[in-house]
């Protein structure tokens, strides 16, 4: 296998980006391979690099009373939510195993969601001059947002599988207005088997990166 396979189970967010940074320099300096991380998080906000508060639709007061946090963090894109039932994959890969282009790294996360929703019948694709996975053009189901440091990743793909749609009316996700946003068991009208999706997409992503893998 081209990549090492971890599933952290559920775990909070902070937690997960700490053990994110520890296995980027472990990679980084030789002492682990690149590795593929399953999780969900219990309900958080985070904004990227090119986000901001303007895009948060809640009080502060709310947020309180509700336990969720709001996180600053290093990744690319805008706003977004984690929840328990969105499948979150952190691929943490040393690009220079693959290769040393991060726009064909994004295509290429987003070619795994693409190809996992064939398997239940669902066609997706990409909108020019926007990362993630889309149905029909205009119902998000999967968010992207990437880091590299040294051409090594971090951060990756939010999947909506059957988590609550409704709290992204918190937040103008990714920052683009009037945007849906859709998940599996919302398309397929059933909730699906999380274990089932992610070896789905474990699979996906074994197929599309071992073609590069040496």
């Amino acid at each position: 296998m081209p990549f090492n396979v971890q599933d952290w189970g559920i775990i909070q967010y902070r937690d997960a980006w700490k053990k994110q940074e520890d296995l980027v320099k472990s990679i980084q300096s030789g002492t682990s391979h690149s590795t593929l991380i399953m999780c969900e998080h219990p309900p958080v906000i985070t904004i990227g690099k090119e986000g901001g508060e303007h895009h948060l639709l809640i009080s502060s007061e709310f947020l309180q009373s509700s336990h969720i946090e709001v996180i600053p963090i290093n990744r690319g894109g805008d706003i977004t939510l984690h929840n328990p039932g969105q499948m979150v994959v952190y691929p943490i890969f040393n690009l220079m195993d693959y290769k040393q282009d991060l726009h064909w790294f994004l295509r290429s996360i987003e070619q795994v969601i693409i190809e996992v929703l064939k398997h239940y019948n669902i066609v997706a694709d990409r909108i020019p001059g926007k990362t993630g996975v889309w149905i029909d053009q205009k119902r998000k189901i999967c968010a992207i947002g990437l880091h590299c440091s040294r051409w090594v990743t971090s951060h990756g793909l939010a999947f909506n599988i059957s988590n609550d749609i409704k709290q992204f009316d918190w937040i103008v996700p990714c920052g683009i207005n009037n945007m849906n946003v859709t998940s599996l068991s919302q398309e397929l009208g059933y909730i699906p088997d999380m274990n089932e999706v992610k070896q789905l997409c474990l699979k996906e992503f074994e197929t599309i990166f071992e073609k590069k893998f040496g």
